[in-house]
């Protein structure tokens, strides 16, 4: 049941409603060209995506942000699923966050879909003075109309776990979600599920750390994250904290089951790359199980003596059937089935890029996965630099798009290729059946050929919502 065939808000009454909405035609992309040789604002991309338009595979529109250096990255929307009992709502405004300068862009989707528009800016000065907090990064939207933001930093750039809340009109801050003195040691991601007064949020690290690259040795002192934390939904406060140990190093991207009635989800642990289970126990506590190992690769020519895959992004379809996640250093893509949640299964993959390919300068010296090292991929005869990260999927789950960029300064340290030949945007189609990944050799956006140069492109929104925006309540 969408928005056009009702009388209801924004989104779909279930996820399984989703699954049955049009396809998507469009996709809106940031695009960073911090820490590239073009020193101008970020902007939104629009993509045409609509295989019978003569604009298909092509940028269509660039939606420019007021300031250089803001380094926007993820998005979310004023209202999503979380409002679809609410007529008034409407999904028409797309929130950006800057991770390097706090900056906040509210930008215009409803009024020219195929051409947005910036409609108001937060500033940094806003965000502090109200919170006492920088760095946001995950945006969700809210039942009652509000935005929430989680946000990584304190005002000097030292770890604080908080969370903004925008007004769902005006769009001016409106303070903390969190009680006072209830912040979390880190900050990253976040999943609320209202029907188990509940929320969990993930961990980066510290802000000065990870803005300016990464450093192994920042691991051991502590400087990155490594738990889950648990909030009561109702009373804004933290009431259990998960270390997870040297098996959930970096835990970024969380994911519960979208069925509202589900008390689990899953967790990306990047730098250990694996993927952490959590659940809810008879007694009310959580806990948490590694569900999925990735094995890290020994190797020479490389930073280090073992690489791990790190995985970086990860989304659940829609019925709960599969998981995909990215692993941007080894350069692939995977796809379980989790109907057994406890022991997902592996029934696709697909290699993107990435640092194991042949004819680099790095050697893998033991592999339990592999024979032999991937190839590299090759576009209209331009190397796909970088390996895959940000991912989304349509609703009827068969179209995996994917971007190859992280962060600038992760990506100018891990791909410097990539931030000065730009990012890609790949389409992989999926079998929903039996499992399995391809690439979709007639879809293809080279963020290298931008008219202002080479950019970075991040993460993935359809217009009418997706798997990673919409929360059911």
């Amino acid at each position: 049941m969408s928005t056009e065939s009702c009388k209801c808000g924004p989104g779909y009454a279930t996820p399984l409603d989703a699954m049955t909405g049009p396809r998507e035609k469009l996709l809106y992309v940031p695009c960073i060209y911090r820490l590239t040789e073009t020193q101008k604002p970020d902007y939104l991309a629009t993509i045409d995506c609509d295989p019978e338009s003569t604009e298909y595979g092509k940028v269509i529109h660039r939606c420019p942000m007021k300031y250089a250096n803001d380094e926007v990255h993820h998005s979310g929307w004023n209202s999503c699923s979380s409002c679809f009992g609410d007529s008034t709502k409407k999904r028409n405004r797309l929130i950006l966050p800057s991770l390097y300068s706090t900056r906040i862009y509210v930008i215009d989707t409803g009024t020219n879909p195929r051409a947005p528009s910036l409609a108001k800016v937060v500033e940094p000065e806003e965000v502090k003075e109200k919170t006492g907090l920088t760095v946001p990064h995950t945006s969700h939207c809210l039942a009652n109309g509000q935005v929430m933001i989680s946000a990584m930093g304190d005002c000097e750039g030292k770890a604080k776990g908080g969370f903004i809340l925008l007004d769902g009109d005006t769009f001016d801050v409106a303070g903390t979600w969190e009680g006072p003195g209830n912040a979390a040691p880190f900050g990253y991601d976040f999943w609320y599920q209202p029907r188990h007064n509940v929320m969990i949020s993930s961990e980066w690290g510290e802000p000065n750390t990870f803005l300016h690259g990464f450093n192994p040795a920042h691991v051991a002192e502590g400087k990155y994250g490594r738990s889950l934390h648990v909030w009561d939904w109702k009373e804004h406060k933290a009431i259990q904290h998960i270390d997870l140990g040297e098996e959930g190093l970096i835990p970024l991207e969380l994911r519960f089951l979208h069925n509202p009635d589900e008390t689990q989800g899953y967790v990306g642990a990047a730098l250990s790359s694996n993927i952490i289970r959590f659940y809810k126990n008879e007694n009310g506590t959580w806990s948490t199980q590694k569900a999925i190992d990735v094995p890290n690769k020994k190797v020479d020519g490389w930073a280090l003596p073992e690489m791990p895959g790190l995985i970086t992004d990860l989304l659940i379809s829609l019925d709960d059937r599969y998981l995909y996640f990215s692993n941007w250093l080894h350069g692939d893509i995977r796809q379980y089935d989790i109907t057994d949640r406890s022991n997902p299964k592996l029934v696709g993959q697909i290699f993107l890029g990435g640092s194991l390919c042949k004819g680099g300068t790095v050697k893998v010296t033991e592999d339990k996965e592999l024979s032999d090292q991937p190839e590299p991929l090759f576009i209209r005869e331009k190397r796909v630099n970088g390996g895959p990260q940000m991912l989304q999927l349509s609703l009827d789950g068969k179209r995996l798009f994917v971007t190859t960029s992280l962060f600038s300064p992760w990506d100018l340290q891990f791909y410097p290729d990539l931030v000065k030949c730009g990012s890609f945007l790949l389409q992989i189609d999926v079998d929903t059946e039996k499992g399995g990944l391809t690439l979709n050799k007639d879809f293809a956006v080279d963020f290298g050929t931008e008219p202002d140069g080479p950019a970075l492109a991040h993460e993935i929104r359809y217009p009418g919502g997706d798997c990673t925006s919409d929360i059911w309540i």
